[in-house]
């Protein structure tokens, strides 16, 4: 089978957003990064490319050196199952500073603890926690 990887592209922000997203999860770190140089096609020191590694789920990002007319939409969103009510609450409170809360956390039909986010870069989470009943 074709390995699928979780692409992001920002403008500017790729760096600054893995390492917020890296401090958040355990078993997580950029594996590789790329830069643009002086007189390349991007701003200098933005990423080229670069691999990152949520909980060990590997994801891809970039600094698009081109402007687009859309960004992430909450459409497609990372669906994050946390093993403790502390984790839901400390995650949902660092990704939705300066972001929004799409639903805010609390207690739903599907899940004792649920909440969902698009944080200040504009990728969307549903953070939830793990069912007592999943073995």
């Amino acid at each position: 089978m074709t390995k699928i990887t979780t692409f992001l592209m920002f403008e500017g922000k790729a760096e600054e957003a893995m390492n917020l997203y890296i401090s958040l999860f355990e078993n997580s770190e950029i594996t590789s990064i790329s830069r643009y140089g002086a007189n390349e096609a991007g701003a200098e020191g933005t990423v080229v490319h670069a691999t990152f590694s949520l909980n060990g789920q590997e994801f891809m990002c970039i600094d698009s050196n081109t402007q687009h007319a859309f960004t992430f939409t909450p459409s497609m969103s990372l669906y994050v199952t946390c093993e403790t009510e502390e984790d839901v609450s400390k995650v949902f409170e660092k990704l939705s500073l300066e972001g929004s809360v799409l639903m805010p956390l609390g207690a739903y039909p599907f899940s004792e603890k649920f909440g969902w986010v698009a944080d200040k870069y504009g990728v969307s989470w549903q953070l939830s926690l793990a069912s007592p009943h999943r073995e």
